[in-house]
């Protein structure tokens, strides 16, 4: 088993397949043709997709909870102690997937 100083995954969030904004790119329809004038969106994977959310989460957190503002390592435990369990590998989970709204009732 790893041990805590190992364990580099503290909570799972939403990441896979996300439409996200392309920058640069542009969405092909059926018919192979690219129109320029439409916003292009792209269904992306990664942690650059998961991090928007915790992200997200964590400020709406701190919108209603503001007595946590400047208190990082309290929102941290709150946010591990509300996830939910995945039941799968602690190294793959951490704490299990974001519960917002677990979070926020936790306290």
């Amino acid at each position: 088993t790893l041990g805590a100083e190992q364990l580099k995954l503290i909570i799972v969030a939403p990441g896979e397949r996300i439409p996200s904004c392309a920058a640069g790119r542009y969405l092909v329809s059926n018919d192979g043709t690219c129109p320029e004038d439409l916003p292009a969106y792209i269904d992306d994977s990664g942690t650059s997709m998961a991090a928007p959310h915790v992200s997200g989460a964590i400020a709406a957190f701190l919108s209603i909870r503001r007595e946590f503002i400047l208190q990082p390592e309290e929102v941290k435990r709150i946010f591990m102690q509300s996830a939910t369990t995945l039941n799968r590998e602690r190294y793959f989970e951490g704490s299990g997937l974001l519960d917002l709204m677990r979070a926020i009732q936790s306290v």
